[in-house]
């Protein structure tokens, strides 16, 4: 099947460093990659995180007590920081992009709903790469997406994509911890194939993403479910994005029907 439109939804820890600092070539490399598949005439819609870091990265320790204003605060101020960085590179590669802010109640059937497919439509046929992440500012807690991976899966149904690419640290979904000698990648997965006893719970710092592997799991299999193939891949290997697109055996495939290769 040709691929003519992609999510790829780049996760906080693929963007940092150990030290939570943003990582310039990543994001060089991630945005080289859109324009080679630009070239190519195949859409890329980019879920990125990074702007809670990026906040605290400016703003440092605060005074804030309550977890979700400090979180609004940080996101509020790291948001330009990283639209700065990608349009700036972006432009390096003769291309555009733009800003969408997403809140959960904008997926809900109706005008919201009907308002943002046309924001995207629009930005896809001006040749302007979205760049969509929740928006901190004005997101409730009850209508708060559980983390962008969730985000990336309703943009991927939304605008009927062929593939979902969730970029992790990890290379994608082993039967232990992957640091583990005798744990194993697992290559390709069904919906229906039980693994969920493999995902470890992973412990997060502030600032950090709220989505670990147990949320990619769930995720990714209730996208493949709709028919959109989906991978769990490391974002920080070189050409991952593109390698994905040209069929190479990189990271963990999820599939909705049977044929698993392990």
């Amino acid at each position: 099947m040709e691929t003519k439109r992609i999510v790829v939804k780049v996760g906080t820890n693929v963007l940092t460093n150990k030290d939570n600092r943003i990582l310039g070539p990543v994001l060089r490399e991630l945005v080289r990659q859109i324009s080679v598949l630009n070239e190519r005439g195949v859409e890329v819609i980019l879920v990125s995180s990074g702007s809670a870091i990026a906040g605290k990265e400016i703003l440092g320790e605060t005074s804030i007590i309550d977890p979700s204003i400090r979180r609004q605060v940080y996101s509020s101020v790291g948001q330009p920081r990283m639209m700065r960085h990608y349009y700036s590179l972006f432009h390096d590669y003769g291309m555009r992009c733009a800003q969408v802010l997403a809140t959960k109640r904008d997926f809900d059937p109706g005008k919201h709903r009907e308002n943002m497919v046309n924001c995207y439509e629009g930005l896809l046929a001006e040749g302007v790469t979205p760049i969509a992440n929740e928006d901190d500012a004005t997101s409730l807690t009850m209508s708060m997406f559980s983390d962008n991976d969730e985000l990336a899966s309703l943009v991927a149904e939304l605008l009927d994509v062929d593939r979902l690419i969730i970029l992790s640290d990890t290379n994608g979904l082993y039967t232990g911890h992957p640091d583990d000698k005798d744990s194993r990648q697992l290559k390709e997965v069904s919906v229906n194939q039980e693994v969920e006893q493999y995902v470890m719970a992973s412990g997060k710092k502030e600032g950090e993403g709220r989505g670990g592997m147990a949320s990619k799991l769930k995720i990714a299999k209730g996208t493949a479910r709709k028919n959109i193939p989906t991978y769990i891949a490391n974002g920080k290997r070189e050409n991952v994005i593109v390698d994905i697109i040209d069929n190479k055996e990189v990271g963990t495939k999820f599939v909705s029907e049977q044929g698993i290769k392990y």
